[in-house]
């Protein structure tokens, strides 16, 4: 069985939530792996056949536990995940399109095979209080992680990518 690998990273909540509401949805479908950023490594993304990558916007960019991620897998598995499947989540303050847009950039130089456009979830945190505080992502917005993590699942599952 076709297996997805969610990789997300997450210190206030939103981006674990969004994550986690991913791969309840994908485990109806498909063998589903959820794993830190921080934990995980090449070996992760060799063993599996697609990918969700979800990570909160920092200061206009990717997040840098995920940034670190990428650094360490990169080169490891260079050449050898072309053509797989990947979707992004982004967990933002304000439009956390230019985080999106690195994380498309290093898929791409995996050529990787952007399966849906990203997943941006905008809290409008705006104030250092605001910013540090635990999210709390509401269910209409955790839908759309679900039938993004149900999507890529099924695809994967039945071979569509």
């Amino acid at each position: 069985m076709a297996e997805l690998l969610i990789i997300y990273h997450s210190k206030t909540g939103g981006s674990r939530q969004m994550a986690e509401a991913a791969a309840q949805a994908a485990r109806d479908e498909t063998t589903t792996t959820l794993i830190p950023a921080a934990e995980a490594g090449p070996e992760d993304m060799l063993r599996a056949d697609g990918y969700i990558f979800c990570a909160p916007e920092n200061l206009a960019a990717i997040a840098g536990v995920m940034k670190d991620f990428f650094d360490r897998c990169y080169y490891p598995v260079l050449g050898r995940i072309e053509g797989r499947p990947y979707a992004q989540m982004v967990c933002a303050g304000s439009d956390g399109e230019n985080a999106a847009r690195q994380t498309a950039r290093i898929a791409q130089g995996w050529r990787l095979k952007e399966v849906q456009k990203p997943l941006i979830i905008c809290t409008h945190a705006q104030t250092p209080e605001a910013i540090l505080a635990p999210k709390t992502i509401p269910d209409d917005q955790l839908a759309q992680c679900r039938e993004l993590g149900a999507a890529l699942g099924a695809g994967l599952a039945l071979g569509v990518f």
